[in-house]
């Protein structure tokens, strides 16, 4: 499982969400796959959202931001093909990209209560949109374009299902500032408390947990995030301590996996702020790292190059 969350690098979130909106709905603007019908957007409640109300929604959720403040930010939640496919013999084609959205908004839960702020304490309390996609494609960081062997833009092969959720800077209300770049944890106390004490490592590594308990899904421990940590950046005696959790799992395969599962969280206690740089790059570690994971999103690279594309045309 891996969950981004892009700022303003690559989302242009200092203005309007039009040009992202617009972008994400590229595969609505194609002919449907296997008779599958457009793709509306989805919020709290709510699964019949066109992207007008998306974007008039949250471009006029703006109370008291300068020109030069975050208006929205978009979070990425990307399923490994593992799960993907898992959702699909669970609950059928149709039924798993339901089962997604419904994920995508307990996301959202836990991207509100991390914020520690009152009165925002799950998705109701945000103003936010979701769209889900079934396809990816190639980028120039991915190891085949460099190789020549696919040119940029070529649709992946495999599942690909993924949500994009663009959510606002401020609440339901439009009265609280909230951005999840705030990571200064009790530093500055004044401003944390006014933007919330978001801590990013807690959340995007809280989508594997959520996604197991939520559709009982048996994680097998090489495929954890913590174990990927730790045989990258733990010491002899860890990684040992790893193998042999494994080698325990390889043998009773069936057992309940909550101590091993403990062991892992104390062993990867020490690398907590590593952890966080890791999932902060949102490309190659990540990719390289954990297994079966979506590496670096092309959706954002290619909205990137095409905003840079019209500023050089109106130039």
């Amino acid at each position: 499982m891996y969950i981004n969350i892009t700022d303003s690098e690559t989302g242009n979130n200092k203005a309007g969400c039009g040009q992202l909106v617009q972008y994400l709905e590229k595969e609505n603007r194609i002919p449907p796959e296997n008779g599958r019908e457009s793709e509306l957007w989805f919020s709290t409640g709510r699964r019949d959202i066109i992207p007008q109300e998306a974007r008039v929604r949250i471009d006029n959720n703006i109370s008291k931001l300068g020109k030069d403040d975050a208006k929205f930010f978009l979070i990425n939640i990307s399923p490994s093909q593992k799960e993907i496919t898992y959702l699909k013999q669970q609950y059928g084609e149709k039924g798993a990209a339901d089962k997604l959205k419904e994920f995508a908004s307990s996301v959202m839960d836990l991207y509100a209560r991390n914020f520690k702020r009152p009165g925002i304490e799950g998705n109701r309390d945000l103003l936010w949109y979701g769209k889900l996609e079934y396809n990816r494609y190639y980028g120039h960081t991915d190891i085949e374009v460099k190789q020549g062997l696919v040119k940029e833009g070529r649709r992946k092969e495999g599942e690909q299902m993924h949500v994009q959720v663009i959510v606002s800077r401020k609440d339901i209300t439009n009265k609280i500032k909230l951005s999840p770049m705030n990571n200064s944890k009790g530093s500055n106390v004044q401003h944390s408390a006014r933007l919330g004490q978001f801590d990013r490592t807690a959340f995007k590594g809280s989508g594997e947990s959520l996604f197991d308990h939520m559709f009982s899904f048996n994680r097998a421990l090489k495929d954890t995030m913590n174990y990927a940590l730790i045989m990258k950046n733990g010491n002899a005696e860890q990684k040992q301590q790893m193998h042999l959790l494994q080698t325990a799992e390889n043998s009773h395969p069936d057992e309940n996996k909550k101590p091993q599962f403990e062991s892992i969280r104390d062993l990867s206690e020490d690398y907590r702020q590593g952890l966080e740089q890791l999932l902060d790059t949102g490309s190659s570690p990540a990719g390289g790292l954990l297994p079966d994971v979506q590496g670096e999103d092309y959706e954002e690279l290619a909205f990137e190059n095409q905003m840079k594309k019209k500023k050089r045309r109106r130039l």
